[in-house]
């Protein structure tokens, strides 16, 4: 997220204070309190957003931190990763809108049913969301339990809230959504190079190469000259290897993987040059990516490579195959056996 997208969130907090919103009046039982329109949770929140440096939520003693590096905001344990900008933009957004609209219990006891127990207890729901500036000094500190999604058209979510230094719970009206799963926060696209472009895929394994070139609609395979039938189905998996491509996890590319599988080097009808490095896991495959370009693709190929350099992705064993498919990856299968002839009824 870039300066210009925090300073965006203190307008949008600053105009939440001048016009108010209005939300009924709430009954007011026994020891409870209700608020008329509900009023700003952190008022003064939205001009100090841009100090902001780092982000922790913490959830069942663990911490998922999203970090400020440069004019980005990435996940601290993926080496800066960077996390979906909308998500984030809209849990800072909803955070300056949150209003308190009815006072709950004080008593800790009672604190589970709400989903506001202590956010460091091994079974507990809760979520302590902290924002803090680059001196590591809290700008908020807040823990956020269960939320109401309310069906009505209209009609506004609400969440129980409390301050961290403060046994009083809340009903809060407000979209807050915070989410301790750093799976969630992940932008996963990595590309989505449509099919059609694709002109060439040559795929090395060792000492064994594979090239494949456009013949009309699909990839017909050129070297070796001789080799079995191929199925068209996997031969489309490859056409489509690098289309709506993503991941599902991330690692920097200092960080270990498994023995090398093979590469293949996708190559567009206008120049464009993608290298894939493939990588055994555990279960799944790695892989790393590498683009080149003419005068025409370029640009496009640095901007993949800004994104792209310096990072390995986990993706789905099954793409082994559409990435460097072996041969015996794309061979057709055996045409099943005809049925054995009936046996005449006995006499």
């Amino acid at each position: 997220m870039k300066p210009h997208t925090l300073i965006a969130l203190v307008v949008i907090g600053i105009l939440a204070v001048a016009g108010g919103w209005y939300f009924g009046t709430a009954q007011r039982l026994g020891e409870q309190q209700a608020y008329n329109g509900g009023r700003l949770m952190f008022p003064d929140l939205a001009p100090k957003l841009q100090d902001v440096a780092r982000i922790e939520i913490i959830h069942q003693g663990k911490t998922t931190a999203i970090v400020k590096h440069g004019d980005t905001w990435g996940l601290e344990d993926r080496g800066g990763y960077g996390v979906q900008a909308s998500k984030l933009r809209g849990m800072l957004t909803a955070l300056t809108e949150l209003r308190l609209v009815e006072q709950r219990t004080t008593d800790p006891e009672q604190f589970n049913r709400l989903g506001l127990e202590d956010p460091n207890g091994k079974t507990g729901t809760s979520n302590l969301l902290r924002l803090l500036d680059a001196s590591g000094k809290p700008v908020v500190a807040v823990v956020v339990g269960h939320r109401r999604v309310r069906t009505q058209g209209n009609v506004p979510e609400q969440v129980y809230v409390r301050r961290t230094d403060d046994n009083q719970t809340w009903l809060a009206e407000g979209s807050l959504q915070v989410d301790a799963d750093p799976q969630l926060w992940l932008e996963r696209d990595i590309m989505n190079i449509d099919h059609a472009r694709i002109a060439s895929v040559t795929v090395t394994h060792g000492d064994d190469t594979l090239e494949l070139a456009r013949d009309g609609q699909r990839l017909a395979m050129k070297a070796p000259a001789e080799h079995p039938p191929l199925d068209d189905y996997k031969l489309d998996d490859v056409d489509r290897g690098l289309e709506l491509l993503t991941f599902q996890d991330v690692q920097t590319d200092k960080e270990s993987v498994g023995d090398k599988v093979g590469q293949s080097v996708y190559t567009t009808g206008d120049g464009l040059a993608v290298t894939a490095t493939v990588f055994k896991g555990d279960k799944d495959i790695w892989a790393r990516f590498a683009a080149t370009g003419n005068d025409k693709t370029k640009d496009e190929a640095d901007k993949l490579n800004a994104r792209l350099a310096g990072w390995t992705y986990q993706l789905g064993a099954w793409k082994q195959k559409a990435l460097v498919p072996s041969l015996d990856d794309l061979k057709a299968p055996a045409p099943e056996k005809p049925a054995a002839p009936a046996e005449p009824p006995k006499q």
